[in-house]
């Protein structure tokens, strides 16, 4: 299967196969330029090796598994192994893992000699579904996420489901929390397809009808001014519960990015049936529908989202099945969000 992201001279494929990673040279030059290929520990080695192997010209850099590593002391390094490989304008930076190799990959390539080309090749359920595409790139300063980054689109996006098989279960199913975020703000099918349906049968159809969510909003709103807020969804409060209670370092018993997503999303739905459906997927899929984080504190992060301007915040409500609303509230109302003005 093949999607087109039409964004104009930064158009690309986005082709989504078994097997296709074997396949990269047919659709970018791998042949006549250098190619760095960056991936990290916890993808499989061989992942990584199947691109450098169709490399004439090519070096692998391993950073390390985890959010850690999208930090600038990591970006740094990145960036002065490109500058010893001798990497000119027109070479070629292969992104080989997750969300984090794809956010820092892409931001090398977006700032290595004011920009090169990137192709991005997702081995996650969650990069697959979702942040493999759409151009988002960055780092976290400390605790707050993607703080530091640019919009660079890829040269093209190859996503293999073959690589979800070497995923641990719940790294397989916090990915699936974007997919219903898709379903709820944009394609009703796709999420009764959570109700009714065997995700893992049905992961192709998933990681399409999810494509095709963003693509079409991206297509709208490439950098963030209107319809691409929609994305956000469950993410104002997502990103507070993951900064408190998020996987990072040495905390390694606390929550995805996906789960914490999928906590975000349910005070957001204002239809109560929708909400009570919703519940029902979630636990079906594993996803936590509740969780003992301090909300205190994930309020002081919420206040800090890059989503705010001055003394308001934009946040994304679902009043129903398929369709969304942004709601510029005052910063003042954020604890009620999150029940504190009940307490």
């Amino acid at each position: 299967m093949k999607l087109t992201m039409h964004l104009g001279s930064r158009s690309y494929d986005i082709i989504l196969k078994r097997g296709c990673l074997a396949n990269l040279h047919q659709f970018t030059d791998l042949a006549h330029r250098k190619v760095f290929v960056l991936t990290d520990s916890g993808v499989p080695a061989d992942y990584a090796r199947t691109v450098l192997d169709q490399c004439a010209d090519g070096t692998l850099c391993t950073v390390p598994q985890g959010e850690g590593s999208k930090s600038l002391k990591v970006y740094g390094e990145v960036l002065g192994a490109m500058l010893a490989f001798g990497m000119g304008r027109r070479d070629l930076l292969v992104a080989v893992g997750g969300g984090v190799v794809g956010d820092l990959g892409g931001f090398c390539a977006a700032s290595y000699m004011r920009g090169i080309d990137f192709v991005n090749c997702p081995t996650t359920t969650l990069s697959q579904i979702d942040s493999s595409i759409g151009g988002k790139t960055g780092l976290d300063l400390g605790a707050t996420k993607n703080i530091v980054g640019a919009f660079w689109q890829p040269r093209a996006v190859l996503i293999d489901p073959d690589t979800l098989a070497t995923l641990p279960r719940r790294h397989f199913v916090n990915g699936l929390a974007e997919a219903v975020k898709a379903g709820l703000i944009a394609d009703p099918e796709l999420f009764e397809l959570f109700e009714t349906g065997d995700v893992d049968a049905d992961i192709e159809t998933i990681i399409y009808r999810s494509l095709q969510v963003k693509k079409k909003i991206v297509e709208q709103d490439e950098r963030e001014g209107g319809a691409r807020r929609a994305l956000n969804f469950g993410h104002t409060i997502g990103h507070g519960i993951e900064a408190v209670k998020g996987v990072r370092g040495r905390r390694t018993n606390g929550l995805y990015h996906g789960e914490c997503v999928a906590l975000g999303m349910l005070p957001m739905i204002e239809d109560r049936k929708l909400q009570k459906r919703t519940r029902a997927v979630l636990r079906k899929l594993g996803l936590p529908v509740r969780t003992g984080v301090d909300k205190r504190k994930v309020l002081g992060y919420m206040q800090h989202d890059k989503k705010g301007a001055g003394s308001t915040i934009t946040v994304i409500r679902v009043p129903g099945l398929g369709c969304w609303r942004a709601d510029a509230i005052p910063m003042s109302g954020l604890p009620a969000l999150l029940g504190l003005d009940e307490e």
